[in-house]
């Protein structure tokens, strides 16, 4: 089975399609969570995000289903850490671009430096794509969260998601260092 027939099995209760589904996508996931929290609260936030990917598998649309469950795991990682207070654990995450992991912090300052000009391109602070940027990857709120708050559908939240990524993309990619072809 591939990942979507595993997640519309889960939402007709399969029990081992959630099994599967976890064998497949913990591992990453819990690499890419350790980038944001402390160790010890990994395997509670994939435990957390397979259960809510279990809750809300009837509401999955077909998207990527990789994206999608890494989606439910910020979620969770940032709930997670709300309710210890600690959300600024997660900022360094927002920093991040691609693969990249900054270990020195001059690089991490830099990467920082980089999201905030790529920001610029979505227009002013309170404009409709800097709003909708804040509340959806600053914020983490859902798309249907964010289009109760901006009155809008939420197909219009996702069609301004699509193009915030594909600016941020461009201008993430503009402030990439160029690298020469020749070797040392």
């Amino acid at each position: 089975m591939d990942n979507d027939d595993l997640i519309a099995a889960m939402a007709g209760g399969d029990e081992s399609a959630l099994r599967e589904l976890f064998s497949r996508h913990a591992p990453w996931l819990a690499v890419r969570l350790r980038a944001v929290l402390p160790p010890a609260d990994v395997e509670d936030v994939l435990q957390e995000t397979f259960l809510a990917a279990w809750r809300g598998a009837a509401a999955y649309r077909g998207e990527s289903a990789g994206g999608w469950l890494w989606g439910i795991a910020r979620r969770q990682a940032a709930l997670w850490l709300r309710r210890r207070g600690q959300p600024e654990l997660l900022l360094p995450a927002l920093a991040e671009t691609g693969d990249r992991h900054a270990a020195d912090p001059a690089d991490a300052v830099l990467d920082k430096a980089e999201l905030a000009d790529a920001v610029e391109v979505l227009g002013p602070e309170g404009s409709l794509q800097r709003e909708t940027w804040r509340l959806m990857y600053v914020e983490d709120k859902s798309v249907a969260e964010v289009a109760e708050v901006m009155g809008v559908p939420a197909g219009t939240v996702k069609s301004r998601a699509h193009q915030i990524r594909r600016l941020m993309r461009a201008a993430l990619r503009r402030s990439e260092p160029v690298r020469d072809g020749g070797g040392r």
